[in-house]
């Protein structure tokens, strides 16, 4: 394999060590590294999961085979003292030969670490594509650069765009096969949000269950936001204590952006109805949408869309498909907003 072979397998393999952090890293970004020995043997590794840096755990896991090593790491270094130490500092003590990097860190508290280990004469590159590695941290990435966490819309509905039968019934639309990869869903994310509908609807539980191994069990899980201003009886499971629950009684988006943004949240999971959603979406909140569509018909019941003031085909909502994934019986569609609509 040439170079660039080599560098791309090595750098998908942190990036593989990184999602494993996915709702496990609070308002920091997920971050994997490995080290790799002059022989092109992989010597340390670790990632990022709420305590100390992916590329500080990879050191260690390496110990004195770290020297004259090259890391590759799927984010900058941060240059700077937050609840640990530079991470930069690490690398240098480490004798590390070569930082080989993914995304550039856009923000500005903790940039410019690539220029720091370069001025102290490690070789430092970034990796040519990034594009496996941002899409990995877009929920990071985006907060950063938009002050606003990233917000996934879920929706399980049926071919014809039902969500639920004339009678009210929804359970259940979707395989099992979708339900788990919802769980999985839920796990990676910071919060999960509904509107009070839902809530008083569904009585509702949202915790992560019955994960899939290798993966990681979370000590605390995510937290449940409720938005809207009707109440939610005392003996409803939103009020357990399987999660912390915050209500937002309130219509006004700003108020939930602050509550987000206070808490320093990335990843938002929206498992609203069409109410909320459609709002979300009118308000160009939606930044992803992930469809799971059975193959049933209803042919009448509740739609999973609302109005969203559109009179003509001209004005239509244009939405990027980004993957089409067959889940058990069912399809997975996950959809962005096209940028002007």
């Amino acid at each position: 394999m040439s170079n660039q072979a080599v560098d791309a397998a090595f750098m998908s393999r942190a990036n593989s060590l990184a999602i494993k952090g996915l709702g496990l890293t609070g308002s920091n970004p997920i971050v994997g590294a490995i080290l790799v020995d002059q022989a092109g043997n992989v010597v340390g590794e670790g990632f990022h999961s709420g305590g100390p840096h992916a590329e500080v755990i990879a050191i260690s896991d390496a110990g004195d085979l770290a020297k004259d090593a090259t890391l590759y790491v799927t984010l900058e270094p941060c240059n700077h003292q937050g609840k640990t130490g530079p991470c930069v500092e690490a690398i240098l003590s480490a004798g590390i030969k070569k930082v080989i990097y993914g995304s550039q860190d856009p923000n500005p508290i903790a940039q410019g670490g690539a220029d720091s280990l370069a001025t102290a004469g490690i070789q430092v590159e970034q990796i040519s594509n990034t594009s496996e590695v941002e899409k990995s941290n877009r929920a990071w990435l985006h907060k950063i650069r938009n002050a606003r966490p990233f917000f996934t819309w879920k929706v399980a509905m049926t071919l014809d765009g039902r969500t639920a039968a004339q009678d009210g019934t929804s359970k259940w639309i979707t395989s099992e096969d979708s339900r788990a990869d919802v769980n999985l869903m839920r796990s990676q994310s910071d919060a999960i949000l509904i509107g009070t509908g839902t809530a008083l609807i569904d009585n509702p539980r949202l915790v992560p269950h019955d994960l899939p191994e290798p993966m990681n069990p979370r000590s605390v899980n995510p937290i449940r936001i409720v938005m809207g201003t009707r109440e939610v009886p005392l003996d409803f499971n939103l009020h357990d204590d399987q999660a912390e629950t915050i209500f937002v009684r309130s219509h006004n988006f700003s108020e939930l952006i602050a509550f987000c943004n206070e808490r320093g949240l990335n990843q938002v999971m929206v498992e609203a109805g069409s109410v909320l959603g459609t709002a979300m979406l009118k308000a160009e909140l939606i930044d992803e949408l992930v469809i799971y569509q059975a193959p049933i018909l209803l042919g009448a019941g509740k739609s999973f869309i609302g109005d969203l003031g559109i009179t003509n085909i001209a004005e239509k909502l244009k939405l990027t498909l980004k993957s089409s994934t067959q889940i058990g019986s069912d399809i997975r569609l996950v959809l962005s907003r096209e940028s002007g609509s």
